[in-house]
């Protein structure tokens, strides 16, 4: 018997095939996170790139002029970098080029104390070395700082320099080794603070030789909050006997390997 045309199905087309996820819940594929975040990495790669192309311009114009706007302006031109660039860069003008530069101060200290040798090391020897190392890398700079932490000292500011000096003397109890949680945390650190404050004024108006008046006051200083272990019960008072850097007024990189600080 000879069917007729009805009786045959037409061939169809194969359709595409789709993976058993999306066969399921019938969504399109998405483009995967990844490009986005990768994309964004460079992007940020590039804004720090730029801060910091005029930042190392600014530092040694700032040593004569101050952090001003005009300064940023004029470390832009000087690397190929407009008006606009500036505002990009420090949104909020010059205290943000200054807190970017305590940045990556901390950021350069960590790096060189992980080339050190600590192991054996007291912990009082550690913080100190911290902040010799710190405080050498930017002995060129010394001037730029002196005015920055005077922009710093404005009261509208003084929350920015908070924050800085404590993200400084939290990175220098954690590469000597500190991981307390407890009240120790904070005592720690308030006893440190006014120790580093203390130096950082003292070093900005040493004329010593390779100002090593600096090293033997921040040795004595040391002694003093850590004798004791803890020494919890002085710390108001000892605070309180620390100048505070933000309101007086002062970075080529020295490498420094000598050995521990003795009493």
């Amino acid at each position: 018997m000879t069917g007729t045309d009805d009786d045959q199905t037409p061939e169809m087309p194969d359709e595409p095939e789709m993976s058993d996820d999306l066969e399921m819940s019938g969504e399109k594929e998405q483009p995967s996170d990844a490009d986005g975040i990768g994309v964004e990495g460079e992007t940020e790669d590039l804004h720090l790139n730029m801060q910091c192309a005029i930042l190392d311009a600014a530092l040694p114009h700032a040593a004569f002029d101050g952090w001003t706007r005009d300064v940023l302006v004029q470390a832009a031109f000087d690397v190929e970098l407009s008006e606009a660039d500036v505002d990009l860069a420090f949104p909020r003008g010059p205290v943000d080029a200054v807190l970017l530069h305590a940045r990556l101060a901390d950021e350069d200290m960590t790096e060189e104390m992980a080339t050190l040798d600590l192991e054996e090391m007291r912990t009082r020897d550690k913080i100190a070395i911290a902040i010799r190392v710190r405080l050498e890398a930017q002995i060129v700079n010394r001037e730029a700082i002196r005015r920055g932490l005077r922009l710093l000292a404005a009261p509208r500011n003084l929350p920015d320099s908070t924050r800085s000096l404590a993200k400084t003397v939290d990175t220098i109890w954690r590469l000597a080794g500190d991981q307390s949680t407890d009240f120790n945390f904070y005592s720690k650190r308030g006893l440190l603070a006014g120790v580093y404050s203390a130096t950082l004024v003292y070093w900005l108006q040493d004329e010593s030789e390779d100002q090593h008046k600096t090293w033997e006051f921040l040795t004595k200083r040391i002694g003093e909050v850590l004798r004791v272990g803890q020494a919890t019960s002085g710390l108001a008072s000892l605070v309180d006997r620390m100048p505070n850097p933000f309101r007086l007024c002062g970075e080529g990189r020295r490498r420094w390997r000598e050995g521990p600080v003795h009493d």
